[in-house]
């Protein structure tokens, strides 16, 4: 209670001074709004895209490991590939996904899928589509919300059925305003039955397995009906590809497994593939490297949005020292009735603090405000961290301290004889 009352007269003191010189003090005040108001919203920016970056990442299955099919060069390849009227045989193969499941310790499942580009046609309108043929397990280790209807079946599979689950970017793009379940559509040379609808994963910055306008079919359906061998004709000639599978998912037990399996994997594979037709990406690496990127990020966003705080604490540092030339007679008056120097070193620290607390406050306004504009206007995610709140407040009170204290402290310096000639 004795320090309120001893404090509380500076402080009305400060609030009094700052009034005063409304202008003075307000452009003042903006460094430090901007620069709270900008290391808020920067840090919520960069949070925003690290969080999607990181959920999609988390989606791919953190115990999950991807064996992606990659074409070789064409210095690798020979003239296999590399000529036109030649068909390029590369990749993954059913023997591949055998051996995993039997060999590497620690797997669980395996969910194989070939994929391959086809036009889809329903009466006039028709679109370009991804076609996974896969089995029924890849909707448990990609796991999406099912919007309509159902998903691939083992019953699928036994009998070859002409169904697929088409992703709702390709639902809007081909059906339109159509019937969507039990509407028959016509995906290259079969005629399909739509028995589900699933959403899209974007993906952000990472390529998820269904980002695209994907239509899901039985693997043995789509082998009944496109075989291995993707051919493309052209002018020039002739163009083939056969590729048995283009990826295939290894679910681990669990995390603690999916490294050591993953080398695993790479080394059976090794064995059997002479070039190098195959990559292999885990997502719990990626998951690790985003987070370590996502520090690094708002450390540097946070060093760049700092800036803006030192320049404000400059200009409050700069109007201090001019009012304490303003102010020299009244300090000098203060000093030869008796005030201590720390009586004058408190009254210039409140001062600027008034300044620097003030523009704090009004800049976490601002700083929540601005990622909530930009997520209204720009669907960008922004998440406002409360630790960024805390951090950013407290840079602008210490600021204030820091910058306020030499022109106290100089206030106090001064001799009260040469400060009462003083005009």
């Amino acid at each position: 209670m004795n320090q309120i009352t001893y404090f509380w007269p500076f402080v009305k003191l400060g609030l009094t001074d700052v009034w005063r010189h409304k202008t003075r003090s307000f452009l003042t005040m903006l460094g430090m709004v901007f620069g709270v108001g900008s290391v808020i919203a920067m840090l919520a920016v960069g949070e925003g895209a690290s969080q999607q970056a990181l959920e999609s990442i988390k989606r791919l299955g953190s115990e999950n490991i991807m064996v992606l099919s990659v074409k070789p060069g064409s210095e690798e390849s020979g003239s296999s590939g590399a000529q036109r009227g030649k068909l390029a045989v590369y990749g993954l193969l059913y023997d591949d996904e055998k051996r995993i499941r039997e060999t590497v310790p620690g797997v669980v499942m395996t969910v194989a899928a070939r994929m391959t580009r086809r036009t889809a046609r329903l009466n006039e309108r028709q679109l370009e589509m991804r076609v996974v043929e896969t089995v029924p397990e890849w909707f448990q280790v990609v796991q999406r919300p099912i919007l309509a209807g159902r998903v691939l079946t083992a019953h699928d599979m036994r009998i070859r059925a002409n169904v697929c689950v088409l992703t709702e970017h390709g639902v809007r793009r081909l059906l339109a305003a159509e019937e969507t379940i039990g509407q028959r559509i016509r995906i290259a040379s079969g005629v399909f039955e739509v028995i589900g609808i699933v959403q899209n994963e974007t993906g952000g910055s990472v390529r998820a397995p269904d980002s695209e306008a994907d239509a899901y079919i039985p693997i043995t359906t789509g082998t009944k009906f496109f075989g291995e061998a993707n051919i493309r004709y052209s002018a020039g000639g002739m163009e083939g590809e056969k590729v048995e599978l283009s990826q295939i998912i290894v679910k681990m037990a669990d995390t603690s497994v999916v490294e050591s399996g993953s080398k695993a994997i790479q080394a059976v594979l090794e064995r059997f593939h002479k070039k190098k037709d195959f990559r292999i990406d885990v997502p719990l690496t990626l998951l690790r490297e985003a987070e370590r990127t996502k520090r690094t990020y708002n450390i540097v966003l946070g060093a760049i949005a700092g800036i803006s705080l030192l320049v404000g604490g400059i200009g409050i540092m700069n109007i201090m020292l001019a009012s304490v030339t303003e102010r020299t007679k009244e300090i000098g008056i203060r000093r030869a009735i008796g005030a201590r120097r720390s009586r004058i070193v408190v009254q210039f620290l409140i001062n600027t603090c008034v300044l620097s607390i003030g523009g704090g406050f009004v800049g976490l306004i601002l700083g929540v405000a601005i990622p909530f504009l930009i997520t209204l206007f720009t669907d960008m995610p922004t998440v406002v961290q409360p630790y960024s709140l805390v951090l950013a407040f407290g840079i602008s009170a210490g600021i204030g301290i820091v910058f306020g204290l030499y022109p106290a402290m100089r206030a106090a310096a001064l001799d009260p004889i040469e400060a009462l000639r003083r005009d």
